[in-house]
């Protein structure tokens, strides 16, 4: 730990308070589905720098693409000026995103975040309404409009009021609303309707995401879904669906709600899309996105080696359809965790599509309280032995690999994960 512990020790003189890490993994280079630390220790890589690296770590098809663009230059200011780069990303986007979406137009940015503002402005823009819809446990962004709307986690709001007019209704949490999944569902339809007639065609827009990442991975019904989507056209209310995390093939489609049945009206894209690269998208369905000039714009949307990395990496997963590869690993560790469910207290939930899973760790199976506390220290345990994971949600911890991953690869980072989970459960006992 000489050269992590002195790295750490200078990020703590130095940069914002404000960040959040699980434990002390200082990261040197990435390759595949693995990474190294700065004493030269290899890991497995589940969680794919928060669900980015869809096409795996300094993938080759995407350095050249990069390399070859800095011949060329860095930054064209598209906002102000025309190039053919970043219009080409953009068609080559439009292209995986189903009808009519892919007869729409698209607005670049830099981050999930914008991505969301720039829909969330779009849809004000469009409705000249005033009220949005969101739901609990969201994760939408940290900028102030995004941040209006996420519901995730307290320390996200505290200390920034006043936000933005949104009204928040529940999501279908069955599991930790002790629920049955369709009555869940049923349930919150029937609160999302209330809320839609009480705002009196003051709704703009309904943002969802078909996945909650942040929130921890919670998978609603079909059914919920394609209500969600019949409300929306009921009152005449805009439906913004999130990917920023859930798209790019992770679950086995481009974008999640596919899975649902249902098209949205909007759709905010970042983290895989750009990959590896700071890059956001913001597509919405014909007749929408027409609002005037200098109404939405930004400096480095569009940015040239951003695009050159997204059109690569969006060549590359559809190619080497990674997304069929989501599906059939999704189901083999999915399969392993449901087993792995039934052998420890501590694992109350296990859900999922694809190559997004999370499990909820729980002081027990009846009381389904979360343990936070267990759960990092299974991060912990688990990054010693050389995986890497994340949080999400009170005591999820999220899967999300590299698309890339391969069988033998997902197998041994099970392994190391089974190992974690058993000593934490067994200590407790």
């Amino acid at each position: 730990m000489g050269k992590s512990s002195s790295i750490i020790r200078r990020d703590k003189k130095v940069m914002s308070t404000s960040y959040d890490r699980d434990y002390p993994f200082a990261f040197k280079k990435g390759a595949g589905c693995y990474m190294w630390d700065t004493e030269g220790k290899k890991y497995l890589d589940f969680a794919a720098g928060i669900a980015v690296l869809g096409s795996g770590h300094s993938n080759p098809s995407i350095v050249s693409a990069v390399k070859k663009q800095l011949r060329y230059g860095t930054h064209c200011a598209f906002p102000d000026f025309y190039s053919e780069l970043p219009v080409a990303f953009s068609e080559t986007l439009l292209r995986q995103m189903p009808s009519p979406l892919n007869k729409g137009r698209v607005f670049l940015s830099n981050s999930g975040t914008e991505s969301v503002e720039a829909a969330l402005k779009l849809a004000k823009w469009k409705t000249r309404r005033r009220y949005v819809i969101a739901f609990r446990h969201c994760f939408h962004g940290r900028t102030m409009g995004s941040l209006s709307m996420t519901n995730s986690k307290p320390i996200q709001r505290k200390g920034f009021a006043p936000f933005l007019p949104v009204k928040h209704v529940p999501f279908p949490y069955a599991y930790q609303m002790k629920m049955e999944p369709e009555e869940c569902g049923d349930h919150c339809l029937n609160k999302l309707e209330k809320t839609m007639k009480q705002l009196d065609g003051n709704c703009a827009a309904l943002f969802m995401e078909p996945i909650q990442g942040e929130g921890g991975y919670i998978v609603p019904p079909k059914s919920f879904v394609k209500g969600v989507r019949k409300l929306c056209n009921s009152f005449d209310v805009l439906l913004c669906d999130d990917e920023v995390q859930s798209g790019c093939w992770r679950t086995g489609k481009f974008l999640a709600v596919e899975n649902f049945g249902v098209t949205p009206d909007i759709v905010s894209l970042a983290k895989a899309v750009g990959g590896g690269l700071p890059l956001g998208a913001t597509i919405a369905k014909p007749g929408i996105m027409e609002w005037p000039k200098g109404s939405h714009s930004n400096t480095f949307g569009g940015n040239l080696l951003a695009c050159a990395a997204g059109r690569a990496s969006l060549d590359f997963m559809k190619k080497r359809r990674l997304g069929e590869n989501a599906v059939r690993r999704g189901k083999e560790m999915t399969k392993r965790l449901d087993e792995m469910k039934e052998k420890y207290e501590i694992i109350g939930d296990v859900r999922g599509i694809g190559l997004m899973i999370g499990v909820e760790i729980v002081k027990s199976k009846r009381s389904r309280a979360p343990d936070a506390e267990a759960r990092d220290s299974i991060l912990r345990k688990a990054s010693e032995n050389g995986l890497v994971l994340l949080g999400a949600g009170k005591s999820v911890i999220r899967i999300c690999p590299p698309l890339i991953i391969a069988r033998e690869q997902a197998e041994k980072g099970l392994d190391i994960l089974e190992n974690a989970i058993k000593v934490i459960n067994n200590g407790r006992s």
